[in-house]
This record gives C-alpha cells, structure tokens and sequence, in this order.
C-alpha cells in the first residue's frame, strides 16, 4: 500500500490529508503526469497529419494509448474512442441512438442513474416521443419491513437500510418495445454493483442496444467487454487515477459502424467536396478536431500501471475497506448508512439531526475531505425521500488508517452538531 501511495504526489504535499471523495474524482498518478509531461516536453505536435517526425511519434503514442485501454477492458482497439469523458460519450450516444425511435418505442434506465445517464435521454425523448422506463428498487429496513421512500425528517440514526435493483421490475418493463437498456454498473450513490449480467440478458431476448455507465466500476474491479457482452460501455480517465478530460466510449465494431457521427470536422472524413461528405471508418469517424491527445497518453500511462499490480488483489482490499467502513459507521448511533448487498468503494450516510455540507465543512477543517450533495442523482435523492447525503469513497491508496481517522473526525463533528 505505501508504495502504491508513493506513486501520488499529491498525499506528499497534503501529508495530513484523508482523502475520501475518489468517487468524484481520483488522484492522478505519477505515470500518467510523467508521461503527460513527456509528451508536452519531447514531442508536442498533432497527431495523424504530420508527416514529420515530432507528429508520427505523437501519433504513434495516441494510438498506443488506445491499445493500452483496450487491454484494460479486453476489447480491441478499434472499438475504442475517445472522449472528454463518461458525460459526453453518453451524450453522443443518446444523440446516434434515438434519432429513429417512435412513440410506440421506449428506452429502459433504472431509478438510480448519475444525471449523465439521465437527462440526455430525457430531453431525446421529448424530442422523439418515445417513452422512459425505469428499473424500480426495493428498499428495506434490517427486519425485512418495507421502508420505501426513506423520510429525511424520521431518521434516527444507526438504522440499517438496504437497497437493491428489483429485477422483476426489469421483467416487467424490457419488453418486445424496448430498444435501449442504459444502466449504471456501479452506482455512484449507494457503491451497489448492479446485476449487470442478468439486465443485459434481459435486453438481449428483446434485441435491444445495451449501454453501461463504468464511470464507478472502472476504478473498482476487473471489466471484461466480451464476457459482458454489452454493446457500448463508457468511463472517464479522472476516476482511474489518470487525467481529467479524457473519456472511453468502447463499442463493438458492428454498433459503431452503424453510428453516424455527431460531430465534424477535421480528420473524421475520408473525402470532402462542396456539397457533400463522406467518413472515415471508427474511431476516426467520431474524433473530430484535435483530440485530448496528452491525456489519452497519461490515461493510457495510467491503465499500463495500473495492470502491473494485482488488480484483484487491490479490488479485494478495497471492498475489505469498504466493510470496515460501514462497520464503524455502524458503532456510531446518530449514522444511517445506506447498503446494497454487493457494495462497491463507496458508501453514503446520513447523520441525524444535522446537514450534510454542514458535517462535510467540519470534517473539511480536521483535514478530511468527504462529498456532501445529492451526487449528480438529484431524481433519485427525492425517491429515497433524501435531499441529500454524506458521502465517503476510497481508492487503491486508501489505507485503514485513514478510515480511523475519518471515524474519529466525524465523531468530532458530531459532538460539536449536537452539543
């Protein structure tokens, strides 16, 4: 763990920091900054079009970054493209997609969705007609006893409440009129990881397009494009320790050669006259303009490094982490946390008696930093009967003493709240 720890230079200059909000955004490592570093000092140029030396290595190395985030989630590297993140890759989808859905039609998405996967296809539908659907969840208390939606003003605190995907919910809505399942692999709220197999089965039996949010999976467990057999999956370099404003939409070859492209411009087309345009074939078709070619590179870095380690050795002591964590939060009685019963990296709690960002801003000044907020998931706040949680989320350099410290923080705040 300290050597892993190492490799971010921020925790040096920060040595009092607890650092607990990686579900909005991890540190980046050193190989991605050097890497980045490299290539802004020994061959800055643009790639694809130089037939000079500095823009055949730059384009060599944007291309090599494909390959190495291929490997990361074994597809091949033409069914990669780069984007400025999970945002806008969902959001080109959306656009490609819905273009010939009919009133008659609908898209499937589950109650729990980040905005990201959320609002596109709301505004799409107002514009196509087609109709929402959404996956239902089942929300209960230790005994079973149902406890749906949560009431913000009759917590008590050192509740045990649970949430989980109801699949026969998803029985009944994917339907022979159900043309897209799009779903978050791991929620970014509750840490659930989603019976992603068993929705995508669903989808399959009706031919309909299947899409996966990994913006909370990538950093926390293996993904296997083929062994999930999902048509597109998107993610973002921020939350895998590589740099912002580098995203992944992967698509099997098939579906991106059906899409149209949704922006144009230069190096996306293969000829071009006065009248009209002709493509390139993917990815090239959907990477218009000067791609984010130093932060493709240190995602690509980061990925490489990242598969040096054991990375199932490192999920499993981060879910063992995430266990501690909801244990001690447990011991402390004002605490309700939020489960699923397959939590991944992160938890959401409230106290009682006391606001979220308050209890975030106090923690903030005994050098903790936590996330307060509805978490980009404000639809599924108010379906909880919540306006807002507390949220704690770890990464790979996430060591039990800093849980430790953030319980004893947080026991802190506490007092000082209800005393």
């Amino acid at each position: 763990m300290n050597d892993i720890r190492s490799q971010f230079p921020l925790f040096s200059n920060h040595l009092d920091l607890v650092y607990l909000d990686n579900a909005a955004s991890t540190q980046t490592c050193k190989a991605a900054l050097h890497a980045m570093n490299e290539y802004y000092s020994l061959y800055r140029a643009n790639v694809h079009r130089g037939v000079y030396t500095l823009s055949e290595h730059a384009t060599q190395m944007y291309e090599y970054a494909r390959e190495q985030v291929a490997a990361f989630i074994n597809a091949e590297s033409e069914e990669i493209v780069f984007t400025s993140g999970t945002t806008a890759s969902l959001n080109m989808l959306v656009y490609s997609l819905t273009k010939d859905l009919k009133p008659q039609d609908n898209v499937v998405l589950t109650r729990l969705e980040h905005h990201a996967n959320l609002v596109p296809w709301i505004e799409a539908s107002k514009r196509q007609g087609f109709e929402l659907r959404f996956i239902e969840l089942k929300i209960s208390n230790i005994a079973g006893a149902s406890a749906s939606p949560l009431r913000e003003d009759n917590l008590e605190g050192n509740g045990d409440t649970h949430v989980a995907i109801d699949l026969d919910s998803a029985r009944d809505i994917i339907d022979e009129h159900t043309k897209i399942v799009s779903i978050a692999h791991v929620s970014n709220v509750l840490g659930m990881l989603l019976p992603v197999d068993d929705i995508i089965s669903m989808a399959k039996n009706v031919d309909a397009i299947t899409i996966l949010d990994s913006a909370q999976a990538a950093p926390h467990k293996q993904i296997d494009v083929k062994k999930l057999d999902v048509d597109f999956l998107t993610f973002s370099g921020h939350k895998v320790y590589g740099p912002t404003g580098i995203g992944v939409l992967y698509g099997k070859k098939k579906q991106l050669a059906s899409l149209q492209p949704t922006q144009f411009g230069g190096d996306m087309i293969q000829e071009v006259s006065y009248d009209n345009a002709t493509y390139a074939q993917a990815p090239a078709k959907f990477e218009a303009g000067t791609p984010p070619i130093a932060e493709a590179i240190g995602l690509g870095a980061a990925l490489s490094w990242l598969n040096e380690y054991d990375r199932d050795g490192l999920y499993s002591a981060e879910r063992g982490l995430t266990v501690e964590l909801i244990e001690m939060l447990d011991d402390l009685p004002e605490v309700t946390v939020l489960k699923s019963a397959l939590q991944v990296g992160v938890v959401s709690f409230v106290v009682q008696d006391a606001h979220p960002h308050d209890v975030a801003e106090l923690l903030n000044s005994r050098h903790v930093a936590v996330r307060a907020g509805h978490h980009c998931a404000m639809p599924l706040m108010g379906y909880l009967g919540l306006s807002a949680t507390l949220r704690a989320s770890i990464g790979i350099y996430t060591k039990k003493e800093d849980i430790e410290k953030f319980i004893t923080a947080l026991r802190g705040v506490i007092d000082v709240l209800t005393n």
